[in-house]
């Protein structure tokens, strides 16, 4: 159920506790010369709204957060960034709003890795200002990241190939928004150095933390292998991210 398809009484007569309440964020930043500047946000809601088709009873989906903490793409024109105090502001502000309505396990279903640091500290404010409500859980996880075993089955690029505007990304989009890729215009980049210090990838953390902005580490604002990009490739990534997103939240209504 969509929480902006119900009046305040409808809404306050739905037993909100009783069900997980999914936030999915994105961001509003450049993806390359052969992506929208949407791709997050269109990427984080598409799974949500698959998600919410699967399980339409046990959700409620709000629309999707589509400003995000992007400053490391500011280089790149297009990006609409929020700075990192006013993104964890913002979360931390929705989330007592949720609290107050009488929600108690939320998901914050993301769609862009500049939003990781920003939650995670608001979370932990959330969660000390309410420390008084019981079974209370706010939980922040990326759609990448719980569908692992998914991109690990479907892609053919090696660690390096699946970045950012990259295979997983650019295959999602053809299905979700295809009538906006230019996959005419994809192209290989990313940082020029051999594995296994520079070598970024979405299932490998690198062992250090360093701040860059995008534009030291890619010329076109892409990281990885879209070339490797197809629909029928975005077809199984969708069906396997929604299968695992599904999975967690069957596994989130238990604790």
């Amino acid at each position: 159920m969509y929480l902006q398809n119900y009046t305040w009484p409808e809404v306050s007569a739905m037993d909100i506790g009783s069900k997980i309440v999914v936030l999915p964020l994105g961001s509003i930043e450049q993806h390359g010369h052969h992506l929208p500047v949407s791709t997050d946000s269109d990427l984080a809601g598409g799974v949500a709204v698959a998600v919410e088709r699967r399980m339409p009873q046990d959700l409620v989906l709000l629309p999707t957060l589509w400003c995000g903490h992007s400053t490391h793409h500011l280089a790149f024109p297009g990006t609409v960034s929020v700075s990192q105090g006013v993104y964890q502001a913002l979360i931390g502000e929705l989330c007592d709003s949720l609290v107050k309505m009488g929600a108690r396990k939320v998901l914050l279903l993301n769609g862009h890795g500049g939003n990781d640091l920003p939650v995670r500290y608001a979370l932990r404010d959330v969660k000390t200002r309410h420390a008084d409500v019981a079974g209370l859980k706010i939980v922040f996880a990326s759609y990448w990241a719980l569908a692992a075993q998914t991109l690990t089955a479907v892609r053919e690029s090696g660690i390096g190939g699946m970045g950012h505007a990259c295979e997983m990304e650019t295959s999602l989009m053809l299905v979700l928004n295809g009538e906006h890729v230019a996959m005419n215009k994809a192209r290989r980049d990313g940082p020029a150095q051999v594995p296994p210090y520079r070598l970024t990838d979405m299932q490998q953390g690198l062992p250090y933390y360093l701040v860059e902005d995008f534009h030291e580490l890619s010329e076109t604002g892409t990281v990885g292998h879209p070339d490797l990009a197809s629909r029928e490739k975005g077809e199984r990534f969708l069906a396997g991210i929604v299968d695992e997103v599904c999975a967690f939240i069957h596994d989130f209504q238990q604790w």
